[in-house]
């Protein structure tokens, strides 16, 4: 539990830098980010065939899964904003 909550933060971290700008809260926020990140890429990659039903991501699809959640919240929040 420790370790995926570690992994989480770093990969939240490494999403936050490749997609700069302002971006929710803080390092709990990032750490979950991260996790939720790493559980889309899980999922995806099940459903594509990539992983077995028990295979956690790697982390290139981890940081993947991290971005597209902050893409996703960087395009409803701006939405909100606007109404």
């Amino acid at each position: 539990m420790i370790g995926a909550l570690i992994i989480g933060l770093i990969v939240g971290a490494i999403a936050k830098f490749f997609m700069p700008g302002k971006d929710p809260g803080g390092w709990i926020i990032t750490m979950l980010l991260g996790i939720a990140g790493a559980a889309i890429a899980s999922w995806i990659g099940v459903g594509a065939g990539w992983y077995g039903e028990n295979e956690p991501a790697g982390l290139v699809a981890s940081v993947a899964g991290s971005m597209l959640l902050l893409y996703l919240y960087r395009v409803f929040n701006r939405r909100s904003a606007l109404t």
